[in-house]
């Protein structure tokens, strides 16, 4: 799996998103033609230049004449893309970004969607940032988006509606349920069309996960403050293993006043509600007191979530949360026939496989037949319905 990964230490924004991509490896002269083509009367160029003496890459959008930007809204822009030259998955992307944004403009100002009147983000310059965006992870054939915490900047911002505080309140709707932290220059360092961007399409903010690092891309911002960097870095490679996030939050509590069935029960809950694993483990607490420690595996993005369901579930009045590395065997899932129904197959990618335990056991209920022989059958018919090995493929 090949991931881009938004290092946003100092913000983000849509020139700096495109001019990182390209700085990393994305097509430049592609990218001009393609996004040149997409509205009359701007035009694209790349620049080599310096932010804080580190080299990065300058992504600028010229208007013919200095004609000015009219207001659009959502249905003009959809259509727009809809109708552009463009890659169905770069269409799809871009299309999600904006609906995004309409969401949240309309939310932030109180007024139904359609409304909703696009002052910065429906401007010529916005719409090639978010396509070119878009565009630019598609030439690099990136499979999924990871995004750092974002640094949002800090001070106020002169916008149509007045003087509003950093992060604008529309940069702040977006990043809602996402890490940010304000650090740098009094400068709007995330504007609402890089929020837009890396709320819709990044699949987990956090720390850089485990990957074979391919390129590397700067992306320059506007300005120039002394002794800060104002770029976006990305990171472009392959995950170390499979398509699974290699990162996950670990919740844990200690338990000693809580029934055995309330704690199955808030196990089967933390379970149905996406955790990735639950266990229980008996512990001796203080005072010689048995207890259990219940440990909870989650995608990071899902902590939160999952941490308040274990205090709501529960008797425990906190818990823990720390960052893990896991890493697991890419596998598929395939479906076998039995005398007694269809069952899924875990086949992992050395070959090692695994009937579903809740297939199987659905299986034992329905027909009365003991669960060890239901998993002894459905192995047997995997394992018989294998492709066979040819004298070549043992070559």
């Amino acid at each position: 799996m090949r991931i881009c990964y938004f290092d946003a230490f100092a913000g983000i924004s849509g020139d700096m998103t495109v001019g990182a991509l390209a700085d990393s490896g994305a097509d430049q002269r592609l990218l001009a033609e393609t996004l040149n083509s997409l509205v009359t009367g701007a035009k694209v160029r790349f620049e080599r230049t310096r932010r804080a003496g580190l080299a990065a890459t300058k992504f600028v959008v010229e208007i013919a004449d200095g004609r000015p930007q009219r207001v659009r809204h959502l249905p003009e822009i959809l259509e727009l893309i809809d109708r552009a030259s463009l890659p169905e998955p770069v269409k799809r992307d871009a299309s999600a970004i904006f609906r995004r944004l309409g969401e949240v403009e309309a939310a932030v100002h109180d007024i139904p969607l359609e409304q909703v009147h696009f002052h910065e983000v429906g401007a010529i310059d916005s719409i090639i940032d978010i396509v070119g965006a878009a565009l630019g992870l598609h030439l690099l054939q990136i499979d999924a988006v990871y995004c750092s915490p974002v640094n949002v900047g800090r001070g106020t911002v002169h916008t149509e509606h007045g003087v509003l505080p950093v992060p604008a309140p529309a940069t702040a709707r977006l990043l809602e349920n996402r890490p940010i932290y304000s650090q740098g220059p009094e400068f709007e360092l995330t504007t609402p069309t890089g929020a837009a961007i890396v709320s819709t399409l990044a699949r987990a903010f956090g720390p850089l996960p485990a990957v074979t690092l391919r390129a590397v891309g700067y992306g320059a911002g506007d300005q120039e403050f002394p002794g800060f960097p104002n770029v976006l870095r990305v990171l472009v490679g392959e995950l170390s293993m499979a398509k699974e996030a290699t990162e996950v939050a670990v919740i844990e509590a200690n338990i000693d006043d809580a029934s055995p069935q309330l704690l199955a029960h808030a196990v089967d809950q933390l379970l149905s509600s996406g955790a990735l694993d639950a266990s229980l483990t008996p512990l001796v607490m203080k005072k010689g007191r048995p207890g259990v420690l219940l440990r909870v595996i989650t995608r990071v993005e899902d902590s939160e979530q999952l941490a308040e369901r274990v205090l709501q579930e529960t008797t425990s009045l906190g818990v823990r949360i720390y960052r893990a590395e896991r890493r697991v065997r890419p596998r598929e899932t395939v479906e076998v026939d039995t005398p007694y129904g269809k069952a899924r197959v875990k086949v992992a990618s050395d070959g090692s496989f695994a009937p579903e335990y809740e297939d199987c056991r659905r299986l034992a209920i329905a027909s009365g037949v003991p669960l060890k022989q239901i998993l002894t059958e459905v192995s047997c018919r995997y394992w018989n319905s294998r492709k066979p090995v040819s004298s070549d493929d043992q070559r």
